[in-house]
């Protein structure tokens, strides 16, 4: 690839310069302009093309899996193994920082405390029957501002969010409310969060008392039993939050809308979900 590069850029660079740059002969270049690309190598070329077009178009978000999955869906007849081979070659590789971050959870509160109904069990056979919640920090500028979410565990959709610069409780209800106004107010809903003060006090519990959902608790400092959420975060902070710098609040709020919205629900390719995006998979069983 490093001679289609030069070829592609001879009239900006000599190929002396490109040559010393590259690490590669000048005699190596001209012979491989003179000698007709095999059938094998013209292959590559427009498979590469392709994988780069997938993995530009995805934020530079995927894996060679999630490569792979696309090039499949749109007909290639390509091996995992081949499409690993040319990313590492070319560069190709998901961004990856470090670990994150501080506790949003202040559970030394006087509230009752709900039973895990779900005791780390989170294979669910239909829609509505788990939504789970949580809260995580985001920079903004020089301060931190909060993110809740509300997940359906049947197909990790984000159904609703909230962003605010506080962590109160009103934001827990306004993701909520977004979750139910999208999924048409469903009963019996086991609503799982961890212990915190915004999910236990008197005003959220009566809430969801109202709404005739069933209230399901994490065991105290156990982020595994809240693990799909957590792997939401994880996933969100990964590939939206460290990569870039929010200014303000109204700048983190449409960027966040972007990913959730636009990206994650209905373009990002869930392992789980059979590579497909939560609203994929949605409408492929109800099809």
């Amino acid at each position: 690839m490093k001679f289609e590069f030069m070829k592609e850029h001879t009239s900006e660079f000599s190929i002396e310069e490109m040559s010393k740059v590259l690490e590669v002969s000048r005699s190596g270049y001209y012979d491989s302009i003179s000698r007709p690309v095999s059938n094998n190598a013209a292959a590559n070329i427009e498979l590469l093309e392709n994988i780069e077009d997938i993995f530009e178009d995805n934020r530079q978000t995927y894996g060679y899996r999630r490569v792979w999955s696309e090039l499949i869906d749109q007909g290639y007849h390509v091996g995992k193994n081949r499409v690993a081979r040319i990313m590492a070659q070319n560069g190709f590789k998901a961004y990856e920082p470090a670990a994150f971050i501080p506790q949003t959870t202040q559970s030394n509160h006087e509230f009752p405390i709900a039973p895990n109904l779900l005791n780390q069990n989170f294979h669910v056979e239909q829609l509505n029957k788990v939504w789970t919640s949580d809260i995580t920090y985001v920079r903004v500028g020089n301060t931190w501002c909060y993110l809740c979410v509300v997940m359906d565990l049947f197909n990790r959709e984000i159904l609703g969010w909230s962003f605010e610069n506080n962590m109160k409780t009103p934001m827990v209800i306004e993701a909520l409310k977004r979750a139910l106004i999208k999924r048409g107010y469903p009963k019996g809903v086991i609503f799982h969060s961890d212990r915190g003060v915004q999910y236990a006090c008197t005003e959220f519990r009566k809430f969801l008392k109202e709404l005739k959902f069933k209230q399901s608790m994490s065991r105290k400092g156990n982020c595994y039993d809240n693990a799909p959420t957590e792997s939401f975060f994880r996933t969100f902070k990964v590939e939206e939050v460290y990569r870039k710098k929010y200014l303000n609040f109204e700048i983190a709020k449409r960027n966040i809308f972007d990913y959730i919205e636009v990206f994650y629900n209905r373009i990002r390719k869930h392992s789980k979900l059979e590579y497909l995006s939560p609203i994929q998979y949605v409408t492929k069983l109800s099809a």
